[in-house]
């Protein structure tokens, strides 16, 4: 089997080091960059199954990095920044990384946080056989190429958003916990990070709306979320459910 190889960007070298070092130890195959013009001629050369990248590096920084990659590529791209604040995380999230982590960070939650990542890769794979076009109401999922549209408009979901999105369709009509989203789009078996997924449906649900889609993400209070697919649903459950 080949060993998954992935792309660290960041101008702080013993930080790209001790991150090598865990993920080499975790059977990965690692190649590390000083700055953000240089993974990306890296990248254009040879595409990487992952991305670990800084946001404050030189050349081109890691919000500009995702801008430029998501257009080519739905490689997963985890952030490493010591940028804390929710807005910095926002942005970088809405920009299409898949997850972000903020230093100084544990080197096994990151190794923990990649897995979880590949993981969900491998089970959209899966799924994705024999079952690669989903429709509902005016949306239609494709997993083979990773894109969701409405009317043949692209939504521009990130690789995660989709996971997410598609975890909430194949499980329509369904109460869906915040923690079982956890579970089963990010990987985390605990009850952390609980606002991530109300954040994440937030920019799922505004990316909708652009799209022009009239699917609706209902939250149930103090549970989680769901998609219903039946006529006079959403009415039928007004009371019950709260927009975030």
């Amino acid at each position: 089997m080949n060993k998954k190889l992935i792309y660290i960007a960041d101008d702080e070298i013993n930080i790209c080091n001790i991150i090598k070092s865990f993920l080499v130890k975790a059977g990965f195959e690692v190649e590390i960059f000083k700055d953000g013009r240089a993974i990306l001629e890296a990248f254009n050369a040879r595409q990487a199954d992952m991305l670990i990248i800084d946001i404050m590096m030189p050349e081109i920084d890691g919000y500009s990095l995702c801008l430029q990659i998501r257009p080519i590529s739905s490689v997963p791209i985890i952030i490493v920044s010591a940028k804390d604040t929710e807005p910095d995380k926002i942005v970088g999230l809405t920009l299409g990384c898949d997850d972000y982590l903020t230093k100084p960070f544990s080197p096994l939650e990151l190794i923990a946080r990649v897995n979880s990542i590949f993981r969900r890769i491998k089970l959209d794979t899966n799924h994705s056989i024999g079952n690669k076009i989903t429709k509902i109401y005016d949306v239609t999922i494709n997993l083979d190429t990773k894109q969701a549209e409405v009317k043949d408009k692209a939504i521009g979901f990130t690789g995660m958003e989709l996971s997410l999105f598609y975890y909430l369709v194949n499980n329509k009509n369904r109460a869906i916990s915040r923690s079982e989203l956890l579970d089963k789009v990010w990987g985390f078996e605990n009850e952390v990070e609980t606002r991530a997924t109300d954040d994440m449906i937030k920019r799922i649900r505004k990316k909708l709306i652009d799209a022009g889609s009239i699917l609706k993400i209902d939250t149930i209070w103090g549970f989680g979320f769901t998609i219903k697919d039946k006529e006079g649903c959403y009415e039928e459950e007004h009371n019950k459910m709260e927009n975030i």
